[in-house]
Formats: structure tokens, C-alpha cells, sequence
């Protein structure tokens, strides 16, 4: 067994506060790194120790590997937890961790390289007979070649960056005649993005839902599924809404996903929490997408239904011990929900929107959940990812989560910042997803930001109308003769 005493988290924001309040609940000591412009922040007050890194650019702090690794030694750390982006998927820092006898809480760096490129990951799980999206295996970069594949593929195709991810370097095409410009911003967007502009090509499947397995492998052959999640409600092909379980999956498919999730996983010897992200047509096909080799995001609603830790459990399997249950020991409990709380204008195309929080008080109450990551009179930073927090509600059934998410959202007070909270109201009263009937498609088909606006007018004069009349209330009870 390994000795894991000291924790350093090498992220920041909510997930740094997650990651840390399990740890300290597990008797761990934690140590916080932070930026210039972090120096205030919630996830540095929380940790047990902190020290600067850096500059306000994630260039300079947040993805400084060397130096997370310089500090770690000089303070006597055991091992690192990444969280999710910056390191997360670095394989090169996994192996520097590794080098230096460091334990990297996550899978080794060879499971990281093969799953960060997405045609390296189907090369990886050919033979073992899980569903692959009609379309290409290798990278292409000319584009004769392109062009004739689009059409042996037939469109509607996808072009995908092979490095890519959160959207970057994507681009659906409908028709032959917008191929060739569309070809041309996907290799330009996936250069910039990800230093490497091959993109592969494949067929486009209508009505998609955005499926995912969460797995847990140990050191020992053991690896669990642990349902899924659906995550077809994005913005600019990013999630912001999810759920588990999925309303649309049958206890047939959920097994035959959850088993092919295995096969992944076992394709690289994995070790630790990963996600194995599946497309899903409108006739329950499901198809391999990727493998993200980290913890994800939206984790909490497969906590929550579970009523399983991941994080603990990823310590526990980095420390090197065996996972003590079984497949047919989990169960599913209940339903939850998570909106990904921005600081972005949802009434502006969602465009960040950074500034200080003048107000900032959370929702609380029984099936709630906030992971939150900043508090009052902070200044949310231009230099990081927008999101506040993740709001999770857990009830026995959807329609209850759905309630609960709705309340919660009501007793979320911000002031200083557009959030995206009156988006997930939207969403949580649309009829389509509380019949379940929607796919990845749902902002671009239903979102509609003059009726949002009209909805947030109504509410506000209903707001203004019921403080008068309490206004005046309270001013006729102060006119009453005293007997």
C-alpha cells in the first residue's frame, strides 16, 4: 500500500474544493496552488497550505507542470490530483509525476496518450467489437482526400479534430458545395487550438444524444460502470446541462453500454475514473466517441445516484488498494441534475462575463448540492474557465430533481455577472425536456432568447408588484393606534 498523507490539487475553482473536502474528510492534508490573480480565491483558504505558482495566465501557473512538480517535492507532497482540464490529461506531466515518485492520481501516462487522440482510441478498442460511427480511422490533412471520403462516408458528415476537444475543430456538413471551406476552418481551428490540425471524417447521426459511461478501474483487473449520463443539452458543443440516469436508456442498453465501457477501459489498462462518451441515434444505436482519462465535470449526479465518493475511491485505488464492491452491489437510487453555473450572458450568445460579485448567496435545502468555488465581493477572473459552480439536485424521481433544480435556481441570488441560472430555468420548464424528447440539437431548435427576456420581464414586474404590496402592508401595521 502506498502512503498518501499530503495532496497537492493541481487546478483551481470548484473542483479544487471538491477534491480537497474529500481528501481532509479521508484524514488528508491538501496544499492549494494558485496564480497572482487566484490569490484570494475560495480553494486557497480551503487548503491546509498554498503557494503561488505564477502569473494569471494558466501559460504561466496552472499549466506550469515543472513548477507544480518543484513545489510538490519542496513541501513534501505525496501525490498530485489534477482535477479536470489544465494537467488533467497531460501524459507528459503524468510521466514527470511518475519520474519523481510522485504519485498522479489518475491512469498512467500511456493510457492518457492512447485516449487523447481519438483515432489512436478507436485503433485501440477495434477488436473488441464496440459500435464505431460510420467513417474514417486516420488523420487526413489533404484535402483531394477529404473530399472524396465525405462523399464515400455520404453527408451530412462530421469533421473532427483528432486532438480535439470541447467542440474545437468541429464542423458539421450538410451539403458537397460547403465541404471544402468547412475543411479549411476545422484544420486552421484545431491548429490554433491543439497544435495539431489532422481531422478525420465521419457520418453525422441524426437526432444525437450525448451518452456517457463512468468507470472505475483498480490495480488488480477490477473494472466497475457506474451508469451513466446524459449530456446532450450544450452550448457551442460544451455541456450544461446533465443527468443521470438517462431518460432515454433501457436497462438492456444501459448493460450493453456499461459492458462495452469495460472493454475501453480494459483496451488500455486503465487505472482509476474515466469516461467513456458514446453517441446515441433516435433508435437507442449507440456509438463510440472517446475516452476522457480524468474525473469529469458533471461526476456528482453519478454520485449522487449511487451514493458512491469517485474521488475517494480514486485515492483509495491510487494508494493502490482493491475496489471492495461489485458490479451487482451498485444500484441506481434515485435522479439527479446538474446546471454548470457561468458567468456567461446567456441573453449574448453566452459570451463570458466576467466582473465582481457584488452578490453571491447559494442555494441550500434537503436533495441541493452546490459545488462552489468562489464567494462574495471576488472578482471573477478573465483568465480561467467561467464557471462558478455546478448546482446538483437529487430526488426519488425526474420530475422531482426537476422541481428541486428549479427551486434552487430561484434561491440563487448573483449580482455583478450575467449567469447562465435563467438558461437552466429554461430548460428545466421546457416541455421537450421534461418529456425527455430532445438531443444535442435542443439550444439550436428551442432556445429563444426574446422569449428568455420576456419571461425574466414578467418575473421581474411580478417581483416588483409583490414587494409594493408587502411594502404597503408593512406601512399600514406601522400606522396602527397602539392600545
Amino acid at each position: 500500500m502506498k502512503k498518501i498523507s499530503k495532496i497537492l490539487v493541481a487546478n483551481r475553482g470548484e473542483i479544487a474544493v471538491r477534491v480537497m473536502k474529500t481528501a481532509k474528510k479521508m484524514g488528508i492534508k491538501t496544499v492549494a496552488v494558485y496564480s497572482t490573480a487566484d490569490r484570494n480565491a475560495l480553494h486557497v483558504k480551503y487548503a491546509d497550505e498554498a503557494i503561488c505558482i505564477g502569473e494569471a495566465p494558466s501559460s504561466q501557473s496552472y499549466l506550469r507542470g515543472d513548477r507544480i512538480i518543484e513545489v510538490s517535492k519542496q513541501l513534501g507532497v505525496d501525490a498530485i490530483h489534477p482535477g479536470y482540464g489544465f494537467l488533467s490529461e497531460n501524459s507528459a506531466f503524468a510521466q514527470e509525476c511518475e519520474k519523481n515518485n510522485i504519485i498522479f492520481i489518475g491512469p498512467n501516462s500511456k493510457a492518457i496518450e492512447m485516449m487523447g487522440s481519438k483515432l489512436e482510441a478507436k485503433e485501440a478498442v477495434k477488436g473488441y467489437d464496440i459500435p464505431m460511427v460510420p467513417g474514417v480511422d486516420h488523420a487526413i490533412i489533404d484535402l483531394e482526400e477529404a473530399k472524396r471520403t465525405a462523399r464515400n462516408v455520404g453527408f451530412p458528415i462530421l469533421i473532427k479534430a483528432s486532438a480535439g476537444g470541447g467542440g474545437k475543430g468541429m464542423r458539421l456538413v450538410e451539403k458537397e458545395d460547403d465541404f471544402e471551406a468547412q475543411m479549411e476552418r476545422a484544420i486552421s481551428e484545431a491548429t490554433s487550438a491543439f497544435g495539431d490540425g489532422s481531422v478525420f471524417i465521419e457520418k453525422y447521426v441524426s437526432k444525437p444524444r450525448h451518452i456517457e459511461i463512468q468507470v472505475m478501474a483498480d490495480s488488480y483487473g477490477n473494472v466497475l460502470y457506474i451508469f451513466e449520463r446524459e449530456c446532450s443539452i450544450q452550448r457551442r458543443h460544451q455541456k450544461v446541462v446533465e443527468e443521470a440516469p438517462s431518460s432515454f436508456v433501457t436497462p438492456e442498453i444501459r448493460k450493453a453500454m456499461g459492458e462495452a465501457a469495460v472493454k475501453v477501459a480494459k483496451a488500455c489498462d486503465y487505472l482509476g475514473a474515466g469516461t467513456v462518451e458514446f453517441l446515441m441515434d433516435e433508435n437507442h444505436n449507440f456509438y463510440f466517441l472517446e475516452m476522457n482519462t480524468r474525473l469529469q465535470v458533471e461526476h456528482p449526479v453519478t454520485e449522487m445516484i449511487s451514493g458512491l465518493d469517485l474521488v475517494e475511491l480514486q485515492i483509495r485505488i491510487a494508494r493502490g488498494e482493491e475496489l471492495a464492491i461489485k458490479q451487482e452491489d451498485l444500484k441506481i437510487l434515485g435522479h439527479a441534475m446538474e446546471l454548470r453555473v457561468y458567468a456567461e450572458d446567456p441573453m449574448n450568445d453566452f459570451l463570458p462575463n466576467v466582473g465582481l460579485l457584488s452578490k453571491y448567496q447559494l442555494p441550500e435545502g434537503l436533495g441541493i448540492r452546490v459545488d462552489n468555488g468562489i464567494e462574495e465581493g471576488i472578482e471573477v477572473p478573465i483568465y480561467y474557465d467561467s464557471m462558478l459552480s455546478k448546482m446538483i439536485t437529487f430526488g426519488k424521481t425526474r420530475d422531482e430533481s426537476i422541481e428541486l433544480m428549479l427551486k434552487a435556481i430561484d434561491n440563487y441570488h448573483v449580482e455583478g455577472v450575467a449567469t447562465t441560472l435563467p438558461f437552466g430555468k429554461f430548460v428545466m420548464e421546457h416541455e421537450a425536456f421534461r418529456a425527455g424528447d430532445f438531443d444535442t440539437s435542443f439550444v439550436k431548435k428551442y432556445y429563444d432568447v426574446e422569449k428568455l427576456k420576456g419571461q425574466l420581464d414578467i418575473e421581474a414586474e411580478i417581483a416588483a408588484y409583490l414587494a409594493l404590496q408587502q411594502y404597503l402592508a408593512d406601512k399600514k401595521v406601522l400606522r396602527l393606534p397602539v392600545e
